[in-house]
């Protein structure tokens, strides 16, 4: 059962801990203090689900039906091209340092923190990909009781990771005091969404 979970723990860590959309989206909402918990909630609540419908046998299904995969990648890839140029748009008019001067919460509506922190999250094919398809295909050898302990383990990881960076950003709250890192920060992200676009687009074309 222990190493089952170490196994669950490793792999899962390999797959998150990695500069992604998700990932640079918790980072920023962190950094703005804007509904920290909810964001970082919302993100291991869907890992733990995707992760649990992956090693539990679906993972395999999803994975082998191109249909279901083409439309995931094509919708991800519109979503992540919007939420680039919005991100180069920020970086370019240098709005977003306003935002954290106060030192007090962003009031940002929580409904619309929500539902970007749910598009962020579930119109990313990349997160179909590590948590049904990877996950779940090498749990699929593994017996109910050793499946119940690799999920344990990555979860877990999930767990630590988005609460970590989400409050763990407010230590990076006086280097963003400063205009410039807000604008390099916003240009990280909009070049990271653009890339991974690329990518979902370029995999769409040529698996066909």
């Amino acid at each position: 059962m222990l190493s089952e979970i170490l196994r669950g723990a490793l792999i899962s860590a390999s797959l998150i801990i990695a500069i992604g959309a998700q990932n640079l989206f918790v980072l920023k909402q962190g950094l703005l203090k804007n509904h920290i918990f909810c964001v970082s909630a919302i993100c291991f609540i869907c890992d733990f689900a995707l992760m649990s419908v992956g090693i539990f046998g679906v993972g395999t299904f999803i994975g082998s039906n191109p249909l279901i995969t083409n439309i995931l990648a094509i919708l991800g890839a519109v979503f992540l091209v919007w939420y680039g140029f919005c991100a180069f748009k920020s970086a370019i008019k240098g709005t977003s340092s306003m935002q954290i001067e106060s030192q007090v919460p962003n009031n940002n509506n929580l409904l619309k923190v929500v539902l970007a922190t749910l598009a962020i999250t579930l119109l990313n094919p990349h997160v179909y990909l590590d948590t049904v398809v990877i996950v779940g295909g090498i749990a699929g050898t593994l017996t109910s009781e050793q499946k119940l302990a690799f999920l344990i383990g990555a979860v877990c990881v999930s767990f630590i990771w988005f609460f970590s960076i989400g409050y763990g950003a407010r230590l990076l709250t006086p280097l963003f005091r400063q205009k410039r890192m807000w604008i390099i920060l916003d240009c990280i992200v909009g070049t990271v969404m653009f890339y991974i676009a690329y990518r979902l687009i370029i995999y769409v074309i040529y698996k066909n």
